[in-house]
């Protein structure tokens, strides 16, 4: 009997077993069924079952569950069923906690959505589960260039600049202030020299999540965790007694940037003296001199300089120099305008600016007038900081000292932490700071004289300090170069006669008036002269062996034929037989000119994929001032059912004759997934056709920059006059600078640039997935970074310098984390391993996006150096 009673006991146990394996074993068929049915929403539900009852099953069904999570997220995102989709990562970390993909995959919904901070947390996670899991090392290098701006390496690699803040810190605790607040802490270094210098109490509030994370970690390694009490909030939502115990005698900040009031700083001292300073310093002191009952700010003031300069840089991305692009005629009635002048006096909150390192700025500058006082503040003063926002906007003006072109006014500013100490952002100072730059746009005239008077308006609105109506004053008449929009001064009879003469002689072809705002970068190309000439001869030649007939054998490829010749070759041709259109496609990011250059190429049918409404519109006039039939440009999003697949047929039963991609990004980078777009395209085009740029070929140079090591990572403890902090930051360092001048890069040339590699749009089978260069050492010294750019090949005639002088593009370099001693000899880039003769460069492809890896072992001492995607994406 106990043995037959035991049977039955496990009986039940037994049959759970085989109705548990037979709800699995249905699960799994049925979620196979879905998947064939695209049903990826039930199939997730039944493997989640699965995998509950089974979590033995978890290895051998990962990849099927990873695909049919992301295909269910996909649909989830598409339908806005955000809270959904996060529910079903959650479940999938449950079950995967330790999952790379999935992690990284969570990363990228919470990046596209905007929650930067959190996305950060799971690509660092997926990167620490996998360090060679190269899109979560992307992704991470992508967030963090937002999370962690690369200006915070600069600053505290400026000892200059820590050691003058330590030494007023220092004064102004030996005079009594004990209770310190810093406001915007970032890394917690100013908090730290408050409490070396012997503050009883001191407080920091941050309000980026992760640099409050990061100065926690940096507080904690430097031993102050105890003494230093962190915030994770913006400084006007500290309340007292709930976040601070009392009110503090010393606030300290640096919450500036390049035009001073732009990272708030008034607003929030303002509310700092309001609720959490002691009042100000009084006439009377204490007995023994100190101020212990008083509240004071460092920086204490500051002084705004200016400048007028002639600078051919901002000019050529402020302002569209030229009436004539590659034979198109751009009519008066179209002003391009950059955004700072699009909304200055707007009621938006757009800076107002641009910033430039002078110092470094590609053909530098020449100052116009003398450097001149546009304001000062006094941060302790309470009733002037809250007397800017209200003070009515106030006219300067200045004598011009030397003539030339009146290209933007630069502004820049003196720092006054103290009595003793202060710190200058002048360009012609050596500091980590950029200046401020307001480009002059809208005159009808820009060469001024010496004896000319510049004048400009100044207000401090939104909290940012604005330069506006920027103009001059001949010194002959006194004559008002100001906006060409403003009524015409009638204090000039030849001047207002010529005005009439030309308003007279406006073609109406040209049509109303209509401001077109672009980016600096889309202005630069418009002024990009070789690039549209190149466009232009290679899509000729293209057009002209496609279709050889009496229309293509006398297009306008150098420009010699005008628009009324083709206006008559298309009627002429009209009378006969019109023959069918040639299609050409152009994806470029932006605005972009050259489907109506191709329209004047003949008979073809060229479509933009310009998105922006005003940007069509301008496009519109600009076609119509050159005489081409409306039919001749169309808009291609307007085409598409589906915007996200772009690369489609013209028509069902039509291919293309041209392609034109965007293959490299203003920054320097190639974009994403340009492979992937060309194996597209090459199914797109007709016999013949061709995608531009044909081919790519990359080219690069060993150099010794250690003003790239500087703006790349924090250099040890030296900087940060000993405190440990780089081990922190240096976390989100990138290994690749973009955005860089080369012509201007304070670096030595180890070797002679050489062609890295060749990327083939037309013929893949030119690629390789690696490729071994020897690179001869021309100069002995240290490797510190591989700077690269490209030439674009749109045929075997007719390609592009991306680092020629009027060029739009930047350029790009790889920074090694270990320099590398080299001699006046010959070194290979191979891969994988290297002596001290040797250094590894490995290209690869990786879905179809183009990336780069550096490696460089000494024989000593092996160290990974570095290793970065040439395919990393700036957003």
């Amino acid at each position: 009997m106990p043995n037959s009673n035991a049977k039955l006991r496990r009986s039940p146990r037994g049959g759970q077993e085989a109705g548990r394996r037979e709800l699995v074993s249905r699960s799994l068929q049925s979620a196979e069924h879905c998947l064939e049915d695209h049903d990826y929403g039930t199939a997730y539900a039944h493997y989640l079952l699965v995998l509950n009852l089974a979590p033995e099953l978890k290895t051998s069904v990962k990849e099927t569950f990873q695909f049919t999570l992301f295909k269910w997220a996909e649909e989830l995102d598409s339908l806005a069923r955000i809270q959904d989709l996060f529910n079903c990562y959650e479940q999938a970390l449950e079950l995967y906690p330790n999952d790379e993909v999935i992690c990284n995959s969570m990363g990228e919904h919470l990046f596209r959505m905007g929650f930067r901070d959190e996305a950060a947390g799971y690509f660092h996670k997926a990167v620490k589960l996998n360090p060679d899991f190269a899109d979560a090392k992307e992704n991470f290098y992508r967030v963090a260039n937002w999370l962690v701006e690369r200006w915070h390496f600069i600053m505290l690699n400026d000892a200059k600049r820590n050691l003058t803040y330590l030494k007023a810190i220092e004064n102004a605790v030996r005079s009594g202030c004990k209770s310190v607040l810093d406001i915007g802490t970032g890394t917690g270094i100013l908090s730290m020299f408050a409490k070396k210098a012997g503050a009883s109490s001191v407080y920091a509030c941050e309000l980026s999540k992760t640099m409050y994370e990061l100065a926690c970690d940096v507080v904690a390694a430097n031993n102050m965790e105890r003494e230093i009490k962190l915030l994770h909030l913006k400084s006007l939502d500290i309340e007292i007694p709930k976040h601070i115990p009392e009110r503090v005698s010393l606030v300290v900040t640096e919450t500036v940037d390049a035009g001073l009031f732009g990272e708030g700083i008034v607003e929030s001292l303002i509310h700092a003296w309001e609720h959490l300073l002691l009042q100000p310093k009084l006439q009377a002191k204490n007995q023994d001199g100190s101020t212990e009952d008083c509240g004071r700010v460092i920086p204490s003031s500051a002084t705004i300089f200016g400048m007028a300069v002639e600078c051919k840089e901002i000019r050529r991305h402020h302002r569209v120099e030229t009436l004539e692009v590659a034979g198109v005629h751009l009519p008066n009635s179209v002003q391009f305008v950059s955004p700072t002048y699009a909304f200055a006096g707007s009621e938006e909150t757009v800076e107002p600016y641009t910033t430039e390192k002078l110092s470094r700025i590609p053909g530098g500058y020449k100052p116009l007038t003398e450097p001149f006082q546009v304001m000062t503040v006094d941060f302790n003063n309470l009733q002037e900081l809250k007397s800017l926002a209200g003070r009515k906007p106030w006219k300067l003006s200045q004598p011009v000292t030397e003539g030339g072109m009146l290209d933007a006014v630069v502004v820049w500013f003196v720092l006054q932490l103290d009595d003793e100490h202060d710190l200058s952002t002048s360009p012609s100072e050596e500091t980590c700071w950029e200046q401020a730059v307001y480009p002059v746009q809208g005159l009808s005239d820009y060469s001024v004289k010496a004896g000319d008077t510049v004048m400009m308006e100044v207000c401090c609105q939104d909290c940012y300090l604005k330069i506006q109506k920027i103009s001059f004053l001949t010194s002959e008449c006194g004559m008002d170069c100001s906006d060409r929009d403003d009524t015409l001064s009638l204090g000039n009879e030849a001047e207002l006669c010529n005005a009439l003469a030309s308003l007279q002689t406006t073609s109406k072809q040209d049509g109303e008036g209509q401001v077109c705002v672009l980016e600096s970068t889309e202005i630069a190309l418009l002024n990009n002269a070789p690039y549209h000439r190149c466009f232009k001869a290679a899509m000729g030649k293209v057009l002209s062996s496609l279709n050889p007939s009496k229309d293509l054998q006398s297009m306008d490829v150098d420009g010699h034929s005008s628009g009324v010749n083709l206006q008559e070759d298309q009627n002429k041709s009209s009378v006969d037989v019109v023959p069918d259109p040639l299609y050409i496609l152009d994806v470029s990011e932006g605005f972009s000119i050259l489907p109506i250059i191709a329209g004047k190429l003949g008979p073809v049918k060229a479509y933009s994929s310009i998105e922006k409404e005003q940007h069509q519109a301008v496009l519109n006039i600009i076609s119509e001032a050159n005489h081409f039939p409306k039919e001749t440009l169309e808009f291609w999003l307007s085409h598409l059912e589906d915007e996200n697949v772009v690369l489609q047929r013209p028509k069902s039963d039509k291919l293309w004759s041209i392609i034109i991609l965007d293959v490299i990004e203003t920054s320097g980078l190639i974009q994403q997934e340009v492979m992937e777009k060309a194996a597209i395209s090459r199914c797109l085009l007709h016999s013949g056709g061709k995608i531009f740029p044909q081919y790519v070929l990359v080219y690069g140079m060993l150099v010794e920059s250690q003003s790239l090591l500087l703006e790349s990572a924090v250099q040890g403890t030296e900087p940060t006059l000993g405190f440990n902090i780089a081990p922190f930051i240096n976390q989100f360092k990138v290994p690749v600078r973009v955005y860089l001048d080369l012509s201007m890069l304070p670096c030595i040339p180890l070797s002679k640039p050489a062609e890295l590699l060749r990327l083939d749009l037309m013929n893949p089978l030119l690629n390789s997935s690696s490729r071994e260069v020897k690179v001869q050492i021309c100069k002995s010294g240290q490797v510190t970074a591989i700077p690269f750019w490209y030439h674009l090949h749109l045929d075997e005639e007719h390609s592009l310098n991306t680092s020629d002088e009027c060029s739009h593009w930047k350029q790009a370099a790889v920074v090694l984390d270990e320099p590398i001693q080299v001699q006046n000899t010959s070194m290979t880039i191979k891969g994988p391993r290297i002596t001290h003769e040797y250094m590894a460069v490995r290209y690869i492809h990786y879905r179809l996006r183009i990336k780069m890896s550096v490696t460089a072992i000494s024989s000593s001492c092996p160290c990974s150096v570095c290793s970065k995607l040439l395919g990393f994406h700036r957003q």
